[in-house]
């Protein structure tokens, strides 16, 4: 399914952080973050209590399944002990080459991508900003518009205007800033810390890893992994997500490297190479809230998350070195999905590391370190 398009309206289930189909992970909204579309937000009804009420229980329908619905899925009771765990881990992301988070405050962040400063919507910065409105108004680029998660919008100039893309680097791989028009830029930079853990454990080993990139985006952590020795599959709902990780991958004089570009529905995909026996080393993945595939298959996370996490435990190799999972922009505690993830994992041994992903102000230089911002919640099972 599509990639965050985290993050474009063409999302899709396979795909996109938060992201919809030009946004984070490879088109995962329907409008939007990249490959999963975004999904609506469950809420609770206030059951009544009267006893005319309670005498008189009305049925609840069947719930009909839709014909783009992927069929349920039957999840066992694992038996074993749970893994171990450590929690909360704050995994954080700070000044790096190439992009550092500069301030943040009234629900914006100005941030450093190469050589642009630019401002998006942040709802999670509650404080007020450190620096002063000069130093903001002066950005290169601005997002005016929808301050929802996947609300679209347009980028202001305030200098010159700028070209679509433009030229970056992380972990020393190349790839394509861009300006969409759902805030997302093609990256998303507090992943660097799973995708720096994903570097270390393919150089380390002694052979090649098998890397499988779910709601893959752009490509930049298939391109990282691909880079370090491994064989990766990257699967995205979005086709504009998987021709911008095109893109990517000739901008970083990569494409020899062992990458498999999948257009395609997560879910479908993962349950395939469960009949087909293919197992992975490493499994990243990163849904969105809600998204479609490329035949407008639907995903709900709350709905089809256990399933797929279910499913990624089949497809895991008996000397996997970890399973991540990254939830962003959700109404949940971290430890929803750390104990998701202890239940699908359990007799498997290991560990299991849950918290949030963060990312730390900067200041213009990137030296000055200040504020925490957070940005996504993760669960990550270890050997």
């Amino acid at each position: 399914m599509k990639e965050k398009d985290r993050r474009s309206k063409n999302a899709s289930v396979t795909t996109a952080k938060g992201r919809g189909a030009e946004a984070r992970g490879g088109g995962r909204l329907d409008k939007k973050r990249t490959p999963f579309a975004k999904s609506g937000e469950f809420k609770e009804r206030a059951a009544a209590h009267s006893p005319a009420k309670a005498a008189e229980p009305r049925e609840r329908p069947p719930r009909t399944q839709s014909e783009n619905e992927a069929p349920a899925r039957f999840i066992p009771r694992r038996t074993g002990d749970k893994p171990g765990e450590r929690i909360p881990l704050i995994l954080e992301t700070s000044g790096v080459s190439g992009y550092h988070l500069i301030d943040s405050g009234a629900g914006e962040k100005l941030e450093q991508y190469g050589p642009y400063r630019i401002v998006r919507p942040e709802a999670q910065a509650l404080w007020p900003r450190t620096l002063p409105d000069s130093v903001w108004e002066n950005a290169d680029a601005i997002f005016t518009g929808d301050t929802d998660e996947d609300g679209m919008g347009r980028w202001r100039f305030p200098g010159s205007v700028l070209g679509e893309t433009w030229p970056m680097q992380l972990l020393g791989t190349d790839f394509h800033g861009r300006f969409t028009s759902f805030r997302h830029v093609g990256v998303f930079p507090e992943q660097l810390a799973h995708w720096s853990w994903v570097k270390d454990q393919v150089e380390a080993s002694r052979r090649p890893l098998k890397v499988l990139n779910l709601f893959g985006y752009t490509g930049v952590a298939s391109l990282i992994a691909a880079k370090a020795g491994a064989e990766v599959t990257h699967v995205d709902a979005s086709k504009k997500a998987i021709g911008w990780a095109r893109e990517n991958q000739a901008l970083a004089r990569a494409e020899k490297l062992p990458i498999r570009w999948i257009c395609d529905d997560a879910m479908k995909f993962i349950q395939r190479e469960e009949r087909r026996g293919s197992r992975y080393d490493i499994i990243l993945t990163d849904p969105p809230k809600f998204g479609r595939g490329p035949n407008g298959e639907v995903w709900q996370l709350f709905d089809h998350l256990a399933a797929m996490l279910d499913i990624c435990r089949e497809i895991l190799s008996p000397e996997a070195r970890g399973l991540v999972l990254t939830a962003y922009s959700i109404r949940a505690s971290f430890y929803s999905i750390h104990e998701l993830m202890r239940e699908t994992m359990r007799g498997r041994g290991g560990r299991v590391e849950s918290g949030e992903l963060i990312i730390r102000e900067g200041g213009l230089d990137g030296r000055e370190p200040g504020r925490a911002l957070s940005t996504s919640l993760f669960s990550r099972w270890v050997p």
